[in-house]
C-alpha cells in the first residue's frame, strides 16, 4: 500500500487538484494556498497542481495521486453549486466522503476547499465574496496542511510505519 513514507515527508511533495467549474473563483484557493505556502517559508516548487473538469472528479484523482507514493498531502478545490437541476448537496456530500475514504485507504493527508454554499448566485455580489472567501480558504488549507505534513515527520519512525 502506498502511504506516507519517510522519502516523501524528507521533500514533501504536495499535489493540489482543482475543479474547473466556476475556475475563476476555485482559482482563488490555488493562488491562496501557494501565497501562504510561500509566506510560510516552503518552497512552493514543491506543489504538484491538476485540473479535473468538476468535482465529482476530484475523488478519484486524489485517490491516484495518493497512492503513487510521490505525495505527502493532497489539497481539493472545487466549488459545488445549486444548478437547478440536480441536488447539489448529493455531490458535495459523494465527493467529500470519497476525499475522506482516500485519506483512511492510503495514510496520505486530503485536504478540502470544496465548498457548498446555500445561495450562490452569478451575479457580482456573490461572486466578489466568494472570490475572496476561496483566497482565505486556500490560505487555510495550506497552513493545515504543512502543519499535519510537519507533524507526522515528527511522529516516531515507528507510528510512520504502522501507517
Amino acid at each position: 500500500m502506498n502511504s506516507i513514507t519517510s522519502a516523501n515527508l524528507l521533500a514533501p511533495r504536495i499535489a493540489f487538484i482543482q475543479a474547473c467549474w466556476h475556475k475563476d473563483i476555485v482559482d482563488q484557493a490555488r493562488l491562496g494556498f501557494i501565497d501562504e505556502v510561500k509566506a510560510m517559508g516552503h518552497d512552493s516548487g514543491l506543489i504538484d497542481f491538476f485540473e479535473v473538469g468538476g468535482a465529482f472528479e476530484i475523488p478519484l484523482h486524489a485517490q491516484r495521486l495518493a497512492q503513487s507514493g510521490q505525495y505527502a498531502a493532497v489539497v481539493a478545490a472545487g466549488l459545488v453549486v445549486d444548478g437547478g437541476i440536480y441536488r447539489h448537496d448529493f455531490v458535495a456530500t459523494a465527493v467529500i466522503q470519497g476525499l475522506m475514504q482516500v485519506q483512511l485507504s492510503t495514510n496520505v493527508p486530503v485536504f478540502s476547499v470544496v465548498l457548498t454554499p446555500h445561495h450562490f448566485h452569478d451575479g457580482k455580489e456573490h461572486h466578489d465574496y466568494f472570490h475572496r472567501h476561496f483566497v482565505i480558504k486556500g490560505q487555510e488549507a495550506a497552513r493545515t496542511c504543512l502543519d499535519t505534513v510537519s507533524k507526522l515527520q515528527a511522529l516516531p519512525a515507528t507510528s510512520v510505519a504502522a501507517l
